[in-house]
Formats: C-alpha cells, structure tokens, sequence
C-alpha cells in the first residue's frame, strides 16, 4: 500500500477509536490492533458508521465478532 493510501487508512482507523472513546466504549488490545492494521478504506468507512451507534467494539465486526 502506498504512504498516502497508508495515511488514509489510518486517519480513518484513528477516527473510529476515536468516536468510541467519545462514547466511553472499551476498545480492547486485539480489536484496537485490528483496527489500525485495517487498509481497506470501505471497510473503515463502514466501521467508522457503525462506531456512532455500536454499544460495544466488538460489534464493528458483525453480531459475533467475527465478520471482517
């Protein structure tokens, strides 16, 4: 992935912590890493949705968890 693309990604990563922590949602270690790591940008979008709504992180990845 180029720097740029890169950058994005982590803007956008950044953003969806940040509105969980504005919510006072845990994030635990593995899900935060999961997060930052993420490079799909759709994906980030998408999560970064579901953050203003989710009542815990783990729900950023569908009902289990475990979904992208």
């Amino acid at each position: 992935m180029k720097g740029a693309a890169r950058g994005q990604a982590l803007g956008e990563a950044r953003a969806v912590l940040r509105v969980l922590e504005t919510r006072s949602i845990p994030v635990p270690d593995a899900l935060r890493e999961r997060i930052t790591s993420c490079t799909d940008l759709d994906r980030l979008d998408d999560r970064l949705g579901r953050a203003v709504t989710v009542g815990r992180a783990e729900e950023l990845f569908g009902e289990d968890g475990a979904a992208g």
